[in-house]
């Protein structure tokens, strides 16, 4: 699951918690959490429960923001009722 590293390392010093007492509370590896803040991995969704429960917030407080737009999908995409028939091809 897709996690706002940043934010959870915000959080948990915040709370004044330190990486290796946090992570174990939370039942993840130091190196895992570390790893986590950082953004170079993403944990399990019980992992980033376990995360959300010990930092006294909800799983949404710990996930990048959306604004319901889909600005990650290519929206030139051609559909069933497209007049054109393939993407990318031109009259």
């Amino acid at each position: 699951m897709k996690a706002d590293g940043p934010r959870i390392r915000q959080r948990r010093e915040t709370s004044g918690q330190g990486l290796r007492r946090f992570a174990r509370t939370a039942g993840i590896s130091a190196s895992h959490l570390s790893r986590i803040e950082r953004g170079e991995t993403d944990p399990q969704p019980e992992a980033l429960a376990r995360i959300a429960t010990h930092l006294g917030c909800d799983i949404a407080d710990l996930v990048p923001e959306t604004n319901g737009d889909d600005s990650g999908n290519d929206h030139r995409r051609a559909g069933p009722d497209d007049d054109e028939g393939s993407r990318g091809t031109h009259p």
